[in-house]
């Protein structure tokens, strides 16, 4: 008899079409409350005043961290395989739109 105690169950994740495209973005801004944290993803263009946030995910505290260690650990993996990823000053961008962090 095996003991199922220890074994993950499996789970069937579905990437339709549509998702699978992705979506670029260039620019992310993180606000955060007590019990989430909001993701927004924009895309900003050269010359252009004006960006729209493609995407949003909400994450609960927990998932945040456990996000900001799983990408930080891809990081260290990419830059072993591919070398040091270089950091370009960015322009000055004000992010003065929407309404602040709150839930």
């Amino acid at each position: 008899m095996s003991d199922n105690k220890n074994q993950k169950p499996n789970l069937n994740i579905e990437l339709d079409e549509k998702v699978a495209e992705g979506t670029y973005a260039n620019l992310a801004i993180i606000n955060h409350s007590a019990s989430e944290f909001v993701v927004d993803f924009v895309n900003i263009m050269p010359g252009i005043p004006k960006a729209k946030v493609k995407s949003r995910i909400i994450l609960t505290p927990q998932h945040a961290k456990r996000f900001v260690k799983a990408l930080a650990e891809n990081i260290k993996r990419f830059e072993a395989s591919h070398g040091e990823i270089k950091e370009f000053e960015q322009p000055n961008i004000p992010l003065n739109f929407g309404p602040a962090g709150q839930a």
